[in-house]
């Protein structure tokens, strides 16, 4: 399986939802731990990169920086 490709400010499903019923999860810190809020109730958790890489399920909306050319 190929490594997830994901960005500062991108919605997340995890594989499992939060106890409030949202799965859906925006990334508003990345580094060695990335923080991830939820967009149902506004909680944030931190997570280690390689614990999230593990449970990820898929990227809902891509918030990829555009290439310019210049």
């Amino acid at each position: 399986m190929a490594k997830p490709i994901y960005h500062l400010h991108d919605i997340v499903e995890m594989k499992k939802p939060h106890p409030c019923g949202e799965n859906r999860w925006e990334i508003i810190r990345l580094g060695m731990d990335i923080r991830i809020k939820c967009t149902g109730c506004d909680h944030s958790v931190m997570i280690p990169r390689k614990k999230f890489e593990s449970k990820l399920k898929k990227v809902l909306v891509s918030h990829a920086p555009e290439e310019t050319t210049h």
